[in-house]
């Protein structure tokens, strides 16, 4: 049953021009009132009714971006990569041909903006929403992200991760395209292990992200294939792997922060393994500060390959992820320029890029 502006202002218990005065933002009305109303549209889900809206009506040339951080080159690269082919150039003429408006939706990580930025999408009739990198493994949020994605579908909007395995129910996708973490992860590893390297510490993005847990995982499976995980010795208060893996932030200030903390923990690593290659600057800055050379003292590697990291001195040994490309893919799909892959999900994989920050330990 589709839902009226009316229904909308019983809920809320005002008048219905007053519940048009909120959505349209033309006219004053009390923080408490318009509190309110907007909580009514919320738990109603109701969205503008396109022949009524001239807004609605614009709303098929409108393409949504989902990132973390704007700032961040992993963000950044992916969500330029597919605005390339959501909003590329026309003919010259200044006329739209058949581009779309790309807008970039910044959530700062927050579970709760990412829902309120779909619903704002789902309003404006989007014709496409890409969500990238990794979800948050909690299954509340899941569950609301599920239903709020299935709504947009229903509606005709296109689904695409990007750098983000699919949801259990994911069936309002057109596509997935989900990098091996894991495999990367585990393919760093086993470099080390092979350079000779037995004490191995891991600075790890935010617990409840599936890219660290993916990447953790991948790390711990090279560690067991070699017998190494049970070799690492145990530290008062802490079992043997979290001893050796420190959780924080994938921002500079957090790799600094958690290698001092590794290093306090377990001071006989001979390797660091970084979320990603912003962690692993901080991680070899706080290396630095401690009177140690990379990687002559220890060896230090990232994840992600972003353009930075071959300038880093030395360079940065770390998995490349296709990002550029990948955006563009999703790009590509959201405006159906390009067929879904089989089953509508596609691995994408990581490749080792090794560069002067690792090397065999001393001794």
């Amino acid at each position: 049953m589709t839902v009226t502006l009316a229904d909308v202002a019983a809920r809320a218990r005002v008048s219905p021009a007053t519940v048009s005065r909120v959505l349209n933002g033309n006219y004053p009305v009390a923080a408490s009132t318009r509190e309110r109303v907007l909580r009514a549209v919320d738990d109603l889900d109701y969205v503008l009714n396109g022949p009524a809206s001239s807004l609605a009506a614009a709303t098929s040339d409108l393409v949504g971006i989902l990132v973390n951080d704007i700032a961040d080159p992993f963000f950044g690269i992916m969500a330029g990569a597919a605005q390339t082919q959501i909003g590329g150039p026309g003919d010259g003429s200044g006329r739209a041909g058949g581009e779309k408006l790309a807008v970039i939706c910044n959530t700062g990580g927050s579970p709760e903006r990412e829902l309120t930025y779909l619903t704002l999408l789902q309003r404006q009739r989007a014709a496409a929403v890409v969500l990238t990198g990794g979800a948050v493994e909690d299954p509340a949020h899941q569950a609301a992200i599920a239903a709020k994605l299935a709504k947009l579908a229903d509606a005709g909007t296109r689904i695409v991760f990007c750098g983000r395995p699919p949801l259990p129910e994911g069936d309002a996708l057109v596509a997935a395209l989900a990098f091996d973490n894991r495999g990367g992860g585990r393919r760093l590893t086993e470099h080390l292990i092979s350079l000779g390297h037995r004490r191995i510490g891991y600075v790890a993005g935010p617990p409840e992200r599936t890219t660290t847990r993916h990447r953790l995982e991948g790390h711990r499976e090279a560690l067991r294939a070699a017998g190494l995980a049970e070799g690492a010795g145990p530290a008062e208060g802490f079992d043997t792997e979290d001893r050796l893996t420190v959780h924080g932030p994938y921002d500079r200030r957090s790799g600094y922060e958690a290698t001092l903390e590794l290093l306090r923990r377990a001071p006989d690593v001979t390797a660091i393994v970084a979320a990603n290659d912003t962690v692993a600057l901080g991680a070899c800055a706080a290396v630095r500060d401690q009177g140690m050379r990379i990687p002559q003292d220890i060896s230090v590697a990232g994840f992600d390959d972003l353009p930075f990291s071959v300038d880093a001195v030395p360079a940065l040994t770390t998995v490349r992820l296709p990002l550029f490309e990948s955006g563009a893919r999703a790009g590509r799909l959201a405006m159906g320029k390009e067929n879904p892959p089989p089953g509508g999900i596609a691995t994408i994989a990581a490749e080792l890029m090794i560069r002067g920050s690792t090397a065999a330990p001393r001794g």
